[in-house]
């Protein structure tokens, strides 16, 4: 299996490139900086510019059986518009590009986060972000006082969001697209979630007992690549230890039950 994966010099992205190559599959990396192991070929991908992003896919040759859309960057001060640009528009930019690429019977992973599951109460939101010129961002920002905590919130239910609306039309291709969304997850931006979302964070990690560890993502994003998941088409796979449930069961009366 040949793979496209974004995002692979750290975190995730690298325990995902580290179990593929241990599973003797191809993997070329589309990263700003370059992996220092378990790639094939690294080329230079900067998802906040779009002339990176048409570069990179220019020097994408030949066909993919796969694609991790994995690069991210985290909810950190600073970073509002930046978070937007690479997290969906650059994500949405390179998964259209990367499509013609994709052989009969591949599968797509979008990473998005648990941050995301508030989609449906923000659709209104996420859909008038997903109909943006890329060039209004500013504009847009602006508008609605969007803050770099909300900015990434946004930018996962608008991946979510994206996965489930390109379903049937990558269907028809014979592709699978698929979305995963982890929870707090030891990585070296850990620190990013817990300044931005505070004692939830610290109280949900606290009740399950620890943070994920990336080879747990990793594993079910690897699972999603494979033949085994074959009817599994445009769903959101949550991975966290059990936060979502137990909030959920809180809201719901059930605690301790």
């Amino acid at each position: 299996m040949r793979v496209a994966l974004t995002g692979a010099a750290t975190g995730i992205g690298a325990e995902v490139a580290a179990r593929l190559k241990r599973n003797g599959h191809e993997v070329v990396a589309f990263d700003i900086n370059e992996p220092e192991a378990n790639t094939d070929r690294w080329i230079h991908t900067d998802l906040g510019d779009a002339s990176s992003i048409a570069a990179s896919l220019e020097a994408a040759d030949g066909q993919f059986d796969a694609l991790v859309n994995n690069a991210g960057l985290p909810p950190r001060e600073g970073l509002t518009e930046a978070v937007l640009k690479v997290n969906y528009f650059g994500l949405k930019a390179f998964l259209d590009g990367m499509i013609e690429k994709l052989q009969p019977g591949g599968s797509i992973v979008n990473t998005a986060s648990r941050a995301g599951a508030m989609w449906r109460d923000n659709l209104d939101e996420v859909k008038a972000l997903m109909a943006l010129d890329p060039a209004d961002l500013s504009g847009f920002v602006d508008a609605r006082n969007i803050d770099s905590t909300r900015a990434y919130n946004l930018s996962k239910e608008a991946v979510i969001v994206l996965t489930m609306a390109q379903t049937e039309r990558l269907h028809a291709r014979k592709l699978r697209i698929n979305s995963v969304s982890p929870a707090a997850v030891s990585t070296g931006i850990l620190p990013d979630f817990t300044a931005a979302f505070g004692d939830r964070v610290t109280k949900n990690v606290a009740r399950v007992g620890r943070p994920g560890e990336p080879s747990e993502v990793a594993d079910v994003i690897l699972f999603l690549l494979s033949p085994q998941s074959h009817w599994i088409n445009g769903q959101d796979l949550v991975i966290d230890g059990g936060m979502g449930a137990m909030i959920a069961s809180d809201m719901m009366g059930f605690h301790g039950q």
